[in-house]
């Protein structure tokens, strides 16, 4: 695994950021296409696994380029970080697909266990065995490190849906239990964006020659498919208000204990070590990101942040109760009884986007309701000011980068 990612820390984060923001403008601009194979990685950030727990935010990471560029010589770079954003927002308006996406990934690992000759193409791909150079040396990547060139992704998946005519939801699947940085939003969308789901028709097709060009000549396959045409909707997604979380809850909230979960893990920097916050614990539901093994990869490095953020809190917080370990698999009656053991009525929760650790934290909050727990959801600014602008396409949302960046306090 890259040195980079063996430091799953906040600290770790930050230092990578401040060496790689000097290059996040024309640099980055001519050469982040270019998947020059995992030693060669210096064209592009890495930062995405760190981005993706919020061990550093998207803020952090945004103002850290401005130091060294105006907003248009960073645009690209920006403009990447926002898609992070928009993605997320997205799915926050339109839920039922994380759910449809759910529901078929589980009903077609369950086909697999029924067609012989489907499983054997599947095998064949996440072990890196399909006899297409590009793609296997992909998959190996993936398993052995955890990590996948952007352009590269999209390559992958055009490969899977129309070459190897897998079904797509398993091609998210096994990304998103093998990616480091495996977002639910992010992830399951853009698949669906390949696939031609997301835009109604629009696909994405692999091409021998973009792949020889951006992998600067290592691949040229063979065999692929001619033609992507867009797999058929279900059912259209249906646009959802954007829920209730808050900013400054602090003004209106009596003393409170606060849950942490890997979808935010430097949470202190939006909150005053005060005397309202009396405990801290976090919770670990990685394995929860489907029913099929998650990689050892992932379990380690989500664990390792996990137990970052409460070392931090730890030491943020000095008049609070911070756990001693992480809490996995955590129930609403084990919270309950930890709360209790603080006299705690009321539980803050930082906010965690759709995907599965909000579907396994609603669990817990479902339950804890239920026992007459004041139960909150704490957001930051920088969702709540962009998610609007994410209901449709991404032109709306980055139209507004410049307003968003100047509510932020940051010079665009």
């Amino acid at each position: 695994m890259p040195v980079i990612f063996q430091y799953p820390t906040r600290s770790a984060g930050l230092d990578h950021l401040k060496k790689f923001a000097p290059f996040a403008g024309a640099d980055y601009a001519a050469n982040r296409n270019y998947d020059n194979g995992p030693e060669a990685r210096q064209n592009i950030s890495q930062l995405s696994p760190f981005i993706r727990h919020r061990l550093i935010s998207e803020k952090e990471v945004i103002s850290a380029t401005l130091e060294h560029h105006t907003h248009s010589s960073a645009q690209k770079f920006i403009q990447e970080v926002f898609w992070r954003t928009y993605w997320k927002g997205w799915l926050e308006m339109h839920p039922d697909v994380w759910a449809d996406y759910c529901q078929e990934r589980d009903e077609q690992h369950e086909r697999l266990k029924k067609n012989s000759g489907l499983n054997k193409v599947y095998q064949a791909a996440i072990s890196g065995k399909t006899g297409v150079e590009c793609f296997d040396a992909w998959a190996k990547e993936l398993t052995d490190i955890g990590y996948v060139h952007n352009h590269a992704r999209m390559w992958f998946a055009s490969i899977w849906i129309f070459t190897l005519r897998l079904p797509w939801v398993l091609g998210a699947d096994f990304f998103y239990r093998n990616l480091l940085d495996g977002d639910p939003a992010s992830n399951t969308l853009s698949w669906r964006w390949v696939a031609g789901l997301h835009t109604r028709g629009k696909t994405y097709l692999a091409r021998p020659s973009n792949i020889e060009t951006y992998t600067s000549g290592r691949f040229n396959p063979n065999g692929l498919a001619k033609d992507a045409p867009a797999l058929s909707y279900e059912r259209d997604a249906a646009l959802k208000p954007l829920p209730d979380i808050y900013y400054n809850f602090e003004r209106n909230i009596d003393v409170y204990g606060l849950l942490l979960s890997e979808d935010d893990l430097s949470f202190e920097t939006e909150i005053n070590a005060d005397d309202k916050l009396k405990a801290v614990i976090a919770v670990n539901f990685t394995a929860k990101r489907s029913f099929e093994d998650i990689s050892e990869n992932v379990a380690n490095f989500t664990h390792a942040a996990v137990s970052d953020a409460l070392l931090r809190a730890r030491q943020h917080f000095r008049n609070s109760s911070v756990a001693d370990t992480v809490w996995v698999d955590a129930t609403g009656d084990t919270v309950f009884n930890w709360l209790q053991s603080h006299d705690l009525k009321k539980l803050v929760i930082s906010y965690p986007p759709v995907g599965s650790t909000h579907d396994a934290i609603m669990v817990v909050v479902k339950r804890l309701r239920e026992l007459g727990i004041n139960v909150v959801f704490a957001g930051r600014r920088w969702d709540i000011d962009s998610w609007p602008h994410a209901s449709k396409g991404f032109f709306a949302l980055k139209f507004k980068i410049p307003q968003i960046l100047e509510l932020q306090g940051l010079r665009a």
